[in-house]
């Protein structure tokens, strides 16, 4: 009996040291019925109270820990690692949003008339065809003959008529007449009407650049003030300098290309 007792005692003690190493399958399912440990542990009170330990715990098998659950010390390499790259993956998603209202700035600009030829003044232009509409730059060869006249020659001589319904229909004013396989397109003069017009449209497509960049200056900044938390105020004045001169950057550019259009314009 007492053999029986130590038995049952020795059990409680490996739960006491061992909590976590243990499995809820049955009360003593290692222990067969007719075991007199069964009966001792009843007597001690312990036969509600033990369980079933793992094995494999024992043995140094840890699959009986929760899986995916990090240490302290894990979790804070992984808030040190995002603090880490904050600084340049702002400043890249910053930069690639002012870029693309600078591409959308010389897409706009690239559409207005001016008085001299120029082989990207068509590419904005829509062409119906038999698989839908597409860039007038992917279904003809536009040169520049002179500075006063284009030259438009379609991959397919079929789609000569639709390229040239579609150069009549855009806004730029083009009368194109058929030479051939191909069409002449002559860029008439402007008149001190069309040059005012064009010049209002040039202002407007550079405030609206300008307001698209500083967006993008302000999106950069609440993200600063919402994720920047532990990350060292000097870190943080350096961030938000380097975002300000990207901003001064961008303006900068899309004014000169706004005064570089205004200028081809003025001089047409």
């Amino acid at each position: 009996m007492a053999i029986c007792l130590r038995r049952a005692l020795q059990l409680r003690t490996l739960f006491l040291r061992h909590p976590r190493r243990i499995s809820t399958l049955s009360p003593f399912s290692y222990l067969s019925q007719g075991d007199p440990a069964l009966n001792a542990a009843s007597h001690c009170g312990s036969r509600g109270g033990l369980y079933r330990v793992d094995v494999d715990s024992l043995m140094g098998n840890h699959r009986g820990f929760a899986k995916g659950r990090k240490s302290k010390d894990e979790t804070d390499d992984d808030k040190n690692q995002v603090d880490t790259n904050f600084g340049p993956t702002l400043k890249s998603t910053t930069q690639s949003q002012m870029e693309a209202a600078i591409v959308a700035l010389s897409r706009e600009l690239s559409k207005l008339r001016t008085g001299r030829a120029s082989a990207g003044m068509l590419d904005h232009i829509l062409v119906e065809t038999g698989g839908g509409k597409m860039p007038l730059n992917h279904v003809a060869v536009v040169s520049v003959i002179d500075s006063k006249t284009l030259s438009v020659t379609p991959y397919d001589p079929d789609t000569l008529k639709a390229v040239e319904s579609a150069i009549v229909a855009s806004p730029l004013g083009l009368n194109p007449t058929p030479d051939g396989q191909r069409l002449l397109a002559v860029i008439p003069p402007l008149t001190k009407e069309n040059i005012q017009a064009l010049c209002k449209v040039v202002a407007k497509s550079s405030e609206d650049v300008k307001q698209s960049v500083r967006r993008a200056r302000q999106k950069a900044q609440d993200s600063i003030k919402k994720l920047a938390a532990g990350v060292p105020k000097d870190d943080i004045k350096r961030l938000e300098k380097e975002i300000d001169e990207m901003t001064k950057r961008f303006v900068k550019t899309a004014d000169d290309m706004c005064k570089a259009k205004e200028k081809e314009i003025n001089s047409s």
